[in-house]
């Protein structure tokens, strides 16, 4: 009789153990979902293609770390805009994998407007960034202060300026080229 107690308490404290654990993942993807999928259409631009990083993102997170740790918000930025920035780059070499074979790209509709096409050279150009300067445009520009995006990217908060500026001009001169 006894052996079945303990057997049954210890099922009960499995049972709370994942209730708890599962409480922790729906509050860290109620807080960081949005903000995540921000971060990944700034950079990808397609609303469907973000909130996928953002799922894979968030998933990734959970078969790793405890969900109540400290950088939970940090690693979330960091991440989405890294896969975000692969995504792009895959595309990349996807294309020039196509163009090499022979297959041709749709032409462009003559419809498309300019800022269509501006966009598209901007996310090329993140896309020729080195990763670091790539991931600090992408966070600020999706709306993380200077204090989050030093915790994403493991900096000090005086950096996160200097930082941003030589990206900034990184990006100009890929831009202009």
């Amino acid at each position: 009789m006894r052996a079945e107690a303990v057997r049954l308490q210890v099922a009960n404290q499995q049972t709370d153990l994942q209730r708890g654990m599962a409480q922790d993942f729906d509050r860290l993807f109620t807080d960081e979902y949005a903000r995540v999928v921000a971060i990944a259409y700034r950079v990808l631009a397609d609303r469907a293609e973000a909130e996928d990083v953002a799922q894979e993102v968030l998933l990734d997170f959970d078969s790793r770390h405890s969900k109540s740790v400290a950088f939970a918000p940090a690693w979330l930025h960091r991440a989405a805009g890294n896969k975000a920035l692969n995504r792009v780059r895959s595309r990349k070499r996807r294309e020039a994998r196509e163009a090499a074979q022979g297959q041709e790209d749709q032409p462009a509709p003559e419809t498309v407007v300019e800022e269509r096409e501006e966009q598209r050279q901007l996310r090329d150009a993140l896309g020729r960034l080195p990763a670091k300067s790539a991931a600090i445009l992408a966070l600020r520009y999706s709306g993380l202060k200077y204090v989050e995006i030093a915790d994403a990217l493991s900096v000090g908060v005086d950096q996160v300026g200097t930082l941003l500026r030589r990206a900034e001009t990184l990006l100009r001169k890929e831009l202009n080229s």
